[in-house]
């Protein structure tokens, strides 16, 4: 089961650009995925810029060619590193959002944010008064 998150970078502005990620964005992964391998303005920005994404850390890329109706072959790589849906044939651009609030409010259960102080993590599922809680992302890299 996915647990579904998504990861953004707040611009100049405020307004937040981001993709949506599908496998394992609880922050004891994704978090430390992020901090560990997209830990600066540049990384976190290239990262989004390629769109959705299945995961954000994967060794398996599709390849675009088609196997049976609605089913993409997946191939294993030397490197590791994001799986767009657009390496499917899909287009699934970065989305953009004015406001913080407007970036939270989708529904996701975990929404991550690059800010000039780094990655910060939201729990949208473990909330009071209908306000995202800011949770720790653990310490330490992660094994790839």
């Amino acid at each position: 089961m996915a647990t579904r998150s998504r990861i953004g970078i707040e611009l100049k502005d405020g307004s937040i650009l981001s993709a949506y990620h599908h496998w394992d964005g609880y922050p004891q992964w994704l978090g430390r995925i992020l901090t560990t391998h997209y830990n600066s303005r540049e990384q976190a920005s290239d990262l989004i810029d390629g769109g959705d994404m299945s995961s954000c850390w994967s060794n398996e890329c599709w390849t675009g060619k088609e196997i049976a109706p609605c089913v993409k072959e997946i191939k294993e790589t030397a490197e590791y590193g994001p799986q767009y849906y657009s390496q499917r044939g899909e287009n699934c651009p970065p989305r953009y959002d004015q406001t913080c609030e407007e970036y939270l409010s989708e529904g996701e259960e975990y929404s991550y944010i690059f800010t000039n102080a780094g990655w910060v993590c939201y729990d949208m599922i473990e909330f009071n008064d209908n306000d995202p809680e800011i949770v720790e992302i653990p310490s330490g890299a992660r094994a790839v």
